[in-house]
C-alpha cells in the first residue's frame, strides 16, 4: 500500500500530532470518528432523554451491529459471540461457567497477564482445581491426560511471542485464548485458530472505550457452559424471566447492557478499520514492529524473543526510568512489572520516523 494510505490512516488519530503513541497494548489511541460518534449519541440523549421505545430500539440496533462487527473481526457467527467489558471478563465467564471439578488441572503459561492469572487463582481457591504453569513456548508438549483446559494468551503481553495455537487446538483439552494482545493486532480468525473460546478486549488494539470487548464461544462448546451472569437479555422471554429458558446462543453470556455512547464509539472505530482493511493493518503493524526489533538489536539492546506480532520488548536495567525518560521525549511506551522489560506496541498508525527515533533514544 502507498505511503499516502498510511498517512491518511495515521491522520485519523489526533493524539499522534503530539506524541509517538506506542501503548495500544494497554489502551489504544482514539480515532476522531469514534469520538464524534460517541459525542453525537451523548448529545442526542442529553436533548432527547434516554427513555422510550425508540431509545431501546436504537440501543438494540447499535449492540446488534457491534456484535456483527466483532464477529467479522473474529470470523465467526454473531450467535457465537457475547459482548463483554474486557478480555478478563471473557476469561472469567469461561472459568465460571465450565463445570470444573476438584482435582482437575488447568494448564497455563509463565507469560500470562494478571487478567487471566487472577481468575485462575480464584478458580483454584474456590473450586479446588490445580493450575500448572509451563513455559509459553512449550505449552503444547506439557498437556497431560488430566489437563481439563488450556488457558493462555494468543500473543504474550510480555514478549510478543505468539502461541503455538495449531498444536494447542489439536490436543484434546478445550482451549481458551486470552486475545487481549491478539484481536485487532494480528489475524484472529477463530475458525482457523481452532480454539474453543477467545476473549477479546475492545479498548486496546480495536481502539474502543474502556469497558468494551467480546467473547467467542465455539457453537459446539456453548452447551458446556452455564450462564454465570444471567440478566434481562439472557432469557428467551424477559416477560416471564422466572420461568423462561436461557437463550440458545452466546448472547446469554452478555454481561449487561452497553451504554449507547460506548457501542457507538466501538462500532465507529471498527468501521474505520474495515474501511482501511484489517489485512493491510495487520501486515503494516507486523512489518513495522519487526523493523523496530531489528533497529533495537543493531543498537545493542536485548530484544525479548517474539513472534509475528505487534509487540516489541527489550531488556532494561531500570524499565520505569526508561519509560519516564522516553515520555519526556514524546514517546509513550510502558514497562512490564516483574519482567525487567520495556514494551512498545506498534500499530498501523505508527510511522517509520517515530520508530527510528525510539530505537535511537532507547539505545542512548
Amino acid at each position: 500500500m502507498s505511503g499516502s494510505l498510511a498517512d491518511a490512516f495515521r491522520a485519523e488519530f489526533p493524539v499522534l500530532e503530539r506524541v509517538a503513541y506506542l501503548n495500544a497494548g494497554t489502551v489504544g489511541p482514539v480515532p476522531r470518528r469514534a469520538a464524534e460518534a460517541a459525542r453525537r449519541r451523548l448529545d442526542h440523549e442529553l436533548l432527547e432523554g434516554r427513555a422510550g421505545e425508540r431509545q431501546w430500539e436504537t440501543l438494540l440496533s447499535l449492540t446488534g451491529s457491534l456484535r456483527d462487527a466483532y464477529a467479522r473481526v473474529l470470523g465467526c457467527d454473531p450467535a457465537e459471540l457475547a459482548l463483554t467489558r474486557s478480555a478478563t471478563e471473557g476469561c472469567n465467564i469461561v472459568l465460571s461457567a465450565l463445570d470444573l471439578r476438584p482435582g482437575e488441572e488447568i494448564l497455563t503459561s509463565d507469560e500470562e497477564h494478571p487478567g487471566l492469572l487472577a481468575p485462575l487463582n480464584e478458580a483454584r481457591r474456590r473450586r479446588g482445581i490445580r493450575v500448572r504453569v509451563a513455559p509459553f513456548a512449550e505449552l503444547a508438549s506439557e498437556i497431560r491426560p488430566q489437563t481439563r483446559l488450556v488457558a493462555c494468551s494468543h500473543v504474550s503481553w510480555v514478549s510478543g511471542r505468539v502461541a503455538d495455537v495449531e498444536a494447542l487446538a489439536a490436543a484434546e483439552p478445550p482451549l481458551l485464548l486470552d486475545g487481549a494482545q491478539g484481536i485487532g493486532a494480528v489475524p484472529a480468525q477463530v475458525r482457523s485458530l481452532g480454539c474453543d473460546f477467545y476473549a477479546g478486549s475492545g479498548q486496546k488494539w480495536l481502539c474502543g472505550p474502556v469497558a468494551s470487548g467480546c467473547l467467542y464461544v465455539r457453537r459446539q462448546a456453548l452447551d458446556t457452559l452455564a450462564t454465570p451472569w444471567p440478566q434481562y437479555a439472557s432469557v428467551e422471554d424477559p416477560a416471564r424471566a422466572l420461568y423462561s429458558r436461557m437463550r440458545p446462543d452466546a448472547q446469554r453470556l452478555d454481561t449487561g447492557t452497553l451504554a449507547s455512547t460506548s457501542a457507538a464509539w466501538s462500532l465507529a472505530a471498527l468501521e474505520l478499520f474495515f474501511d482501511y482493511g484489517l489485512d493491510w493493518m495487520h501486515e503494516r503493524a507486523r512489518t513495522l514492529a519487526a523493523r523496530l526489533a531489528e533497529r533495537l538489536r543493531e543498537r545493542g539492546l536485548e530484544v525479548a524473543p517474539r513472534g509475528a506480532s505487534t509487540l516489541v520488548s527489550w531488556r532494561d536495567a531500570d524499565p520505569a526510568a526508561t519509560v519516564k525518560r522516553l515520555a519526556a521525549e514524546g514517546i509513550v511506551v510502558r514497562s512490564i512489572p516483574g519482567f525487567d522489560v520495556v514494551r512498545a506496541s506498534v500499530g498501523a498508525w505508527s510511522s517509520e520516523e517515530e520508530l527510528e527515533r525510539l530505537a535511537a533514544l532507547a539505545g542512548a
